[in-house]
């Protein structure tokens, strides 16, 4: 959209107009001054420039792309502005139809997400086609022979460093190599990724090269064949296995981690202070238990940048090694995992280690400020996976959670209720994460995009996916979506919110304070109530004679009203506490999905009918470990997101996608449910069931049930397949109300049901209305404000059956007689 796409009324023809009429947008999107009169002349013209100035590259093997600065000129921080096209727009529901029916889509959303099919087979077909020109023994020969002369050249006591990486290697070549004559001085073996596969014939001829220090096995077929053991017991002076540091690393594997020794410079001697001047060491992913007795503050005086991820440490206590660690006086920067070996706090860690700088690539005095606990700038991406058999539109739908941007449409009265999701094109999706990013996007009208700080040709160009969301929003935690953050962290939450869950159970141990029972509210003289509504259908259908209704607010009986009476609306209208009204006080805690989950948790802790309900603005952690929990003991993972407070599933989805579920927290304020995989089906299709309750109390506890219910059907029949969840008419009953709906009367459905499954309705009901009465109670028990004398309320409860017939409760609604379905 151009900057003249406005209404006729305000039509832009000048910078002036521009930044007049667009003088809050641009505020909001936080574009600086500076560039407001470039981004209009842009915006006019609708010049997309940034393909002259930035370039896109493969990395991580092809299955990711960055964007850098390829522009022969450094970029000055807030020197230009530039626009970003959207390469595809969608509505949620329409995302997989879009895919399959807009020609071209699918194959443009693979490539950009690094999920095309084609691209797979060409680099497949190359590698094989290396393979097959490097595998000959002829050329193998004539490598070593060269790697030969050059150590007769550096003498006869020259150690030996052997790259022989993805030759073709098979056994019988191996042998035919004679590794151990050509090399008697052999201390590095690099045998990566080739053909061994004889256990025997291997460390046969591996036990020859008795003076290794470093041996790399890594993807051969012998490995899965219990080789490890002969190889260790076979090479007593050997530090480094297959890229894991062994029980007798020491001084030579640290040397190599720092760059000390390696093919140029093999080994140094014994008497060597090379150590001392070590300031840089990375021992990250060496499969480390114990640090070698060589790492110590003796050894390396000068260590400074200690990286020491991805390692067990589980044979040295967290205080021995905070101990250890705070020796090293000129430590500034440490890279590790958190939770880990140092504990589950990176607030903790710098509390033990003052002297810190830099703790994985965050300020410490940031980290202290923020209150973080996870600090990780060094994660691992989360890569797009896809299986061989799924569809170009399969595999970008499991995608595009990586790549998506969101925003609402408005018109002059209100927002859109669903929102829009769309993918940058090729130059803005490259653009990836940085904690301390130079770059910063805003959508406006396009995306823009701009330098925060001045970038140079060949860097990378980098924003922050989470800009302006603090530890406060779950910063920690909302990287989830896009890597791979430490689960035994989440999983821990989890665990103590469980714990928690069953600390706060109140009603089964607390007993309801009675006070007397509620008296009739019919006037002693006989005459007829007076009712205040604003309800066609109560005006309507209200014809009893002992009802009449008013005009008048102040002299009603009974104001029955769609809006919230609360103690602002009584104030401004004159309402008074002896008028009776058709609602509770603070009765949110039914009837918003968010407090109703809160207020059951605090009264039952996870009573089997409430499926597991997280609030993600305030327990995106422990619902994390939920997940990873279920998917490392193999249970189902499929959630379901719901908005606290809309009806009718707008903006509800299913989901087992974790990425998903976070990133849908974007849309607005969610609770995340367990979703029933397995309910009981009706004729093959999903059902669920809206009960009436009359609550004429809450202390004591007087509710009525009406004995109809209205079942509510899906359109279609019932499956998990993936492509399904997009599915409403499939997974959802209601549909917003548009198009085609299916009820059916209550008897019907009993029959009918009673037949199908061979059951007997009236047990069922039973449970439901048991089910029912613990939900009251627990508003009563949790929430002894709600009790009113003057006060009475009709809900509608929605209840779904699962295939064991137990019922589960899925949300209350404030019932009003124009909302009958």
């Amino acid at each position: 959209m151009s900057p003249a796409a406005t209404s006729s009324e305000e039509r832009i023809r000048t910078y002036e107009d521009f930044a007049r009429v667009h003088a809050y947008l641009l505020a909001a999107a936080g574009v600086p001054p500076s560039l407001h009169q470039r981004l209009y002349a842009k915006l006019a013209d609708e010049v997309f420039d940034g393909g002259e100035v930035f370039a896109v590259e493969p990395c991580e093997s092809g299955r990711q792309r960055r964007l850098v600065l390829a522009a022969d000129k450094p970029l000055g921080k807030e020197s230009d502005v530039f626009l970003v096209d959207h390469a595809w727009s969608f509505r949620l529901p329409d995302a997989l139809k879009q895919l399959r029916e807009v020609p071209g889509l699918a194959e443009r959303m693979a490539a950009l997400m690094c999920v095309d099919l084609d691209r797979r087979i060409e680099i497949e077909e190359s590698d094989e086609q290396h393979s097959e020109k490097s595998g000959s023994l002829e050329h193998v020969l004539q490598i070593v022979e060269k790697e030969r002369v050059r150590v007769r050249e550096m003498g006869s006591d020259y150690a030996a460093w052997l790259e022989l990486e993805e030759l073709g290697i098979d056994d019988d070549m191996l042998v035919t190599l004679d590794l151990s004559v050509k090399f008697p001085n052999l201390v590095a073996l690099n045998l990566w990724g080739n053909k061994l596969q004889d256990p025997e014939k291997v460390v046969q001829e591996i036990k020859k090269c008795a003076k290794l220090k470093a041996l790399w096995l890594n993807e051969n077929p012998v490995l899965g064949k219990n080789i490890d053991k002969d190889v260790l017991d076979g090479l007593s002076g050997l530090e480094i296995y297959n890229s894991h540091f062994t029980s007798k690393a020491g001084e030579w594997a640290l040397g190599f981690c720092a760059d000390i020794v390696g093919a140029d410079s093999p080994t140094f001697s014994v008497e060597c202070t090379l150590l001392e001047s070590i300031e840089t060491i990375d021992l990250s992913d060496r499969g480390i238990h114990k640090l070698p007795e060589a790492f110590s503050p003796t050894k390396l005086p000068s260590l400074s940048k200690l990286n020491i991820r991805g390692n067990p440490l589980d044979q040295i206590s967290g205080d021995d090694l905070l101990k250890l660690f705070s020796g090293f006086t000129h430590l500034q920067e440490l890279e590790i995992n958190i939770p880990g070996p140092l504990g589950n706090s990176a607030i903790s860690i710098l509390e033990s280690l003052p002297n810190l700088s830099l703790l994985n690539g965050v300020d410490c005095s940031s980290i202290i400020e923020t209150g973080k606990h996870v600090v990780d700038s060094a994660l691992e991406p989360r890569l797009p996976e896809w299986s061989p058999e799924e569809s170009l539109a399969e595999r970008v739908i499991g995608a595009m959670w990586l790549f998506l941007m969101t925003y609402r449409l408005a018109d002059e009265e209100k927002i859109d209720e669903t929102p829009v999701w769309y993918v940058m094109d090729e130059l803005g999706s490259a653009m990836r994460h940085s904690d301390n990013a130079n770059f910063r996007i805003a959508p406006f009208f396009y995306t823009i995009l701009w330098p925060t700080h001045d970038v140079h040709t060949g860097e990378e160009c980098t924003r922050d996916f989470l800009f302006g969301i603090g530890e406060d929003k779950q910063r920690s935690a909302r990287l989830t979506a896009w890597f791979h953050t430490p689960e035994k962290y989440f999983i821990q939450e989890f665990r103590r919110y469980q714990e928690q869950l069953q600390s706060n159970r109140i009603c089964a141990s607390t007993k309801l304070e009675e006070t007397p029972s509620t008296r009739s509210i019919r006037p002693s003289d006989g005459r007829a109530l007076r009712v205040y509504t604003d309800i066609p259908h109560v005006e309507e259908f209200l014809t009893r004679p002992e009802f009449v209704l008013t005009t008048d607010l102040k002299e009603a009986d009974i104001i029955w009203v769609s809006i919230q009476v609360d103690s602002e609306v009584k104030n401004a209208t004159g309402i008074t506490d002896q008028q009776y009204t058709n609602q509770f006080p603070f009765e949110a805690c039914l009837v918003m999905k968010h407090h109703l989950a809160e207020t059951i948790q605090k009264a039952w802790g996870s009573p089997e009918w409430l499926q597991p309900t997280y609030n993600l603005e305030t327990h995106l952690s422990p619902l994390i470990g939920d997940y990873h929990t279920r998917k490392r003991d193999g249970m189902d993972n499929l959630w379901i997101m719901k908005p606290w407070n809309m009806a009718r599933t707008i903006d509800t989805t299913v989901t087992g996608d974790l990425s998903a579920i976070i990133r849908l927290m974007e849309t607005g304020p969610k609770i995340c449910q367990k979703y029933i995989e397995c309910p009981a089906l009706f004729q093959g299709r999903k059902f669920d069931l809206r009960y009436i309750v009359l609550v004429r109390s809450f202390r004591p506890l007087e509710i009525f049930l009406s004995d109809v219910f209205w079942v509510r059907l899906a359109n279609n029949q019932y499956t998990l397949e993936k492509t399904s969840f997009f599915e409403y008419e499939t997974h959802f009953t209601v549909m917003n109300y548009i198009g085609r709906m299916n009820h059916m009367n209550t008897p019907e459905f009993i029959k009918e049901f009673e037949k199908e499954h061979q059951v007997k309705w009236l047990d069922i009901h039973g449970s439901i209305r048991s089910m029912i009465r613990h939900v009251f109670e627990s508003a009563a028990a949790v929430h002894p404000e709600m009790q009113s004398p003057f006060s009475r309320a009709m809900y509608g409860v929605d209840v779904m059956i699962d295939n064991r017939f137990k019922p589960k409760i899925l949300e209350r609604n404030v019932f009003l007689p124009a909302f009958l379905p």
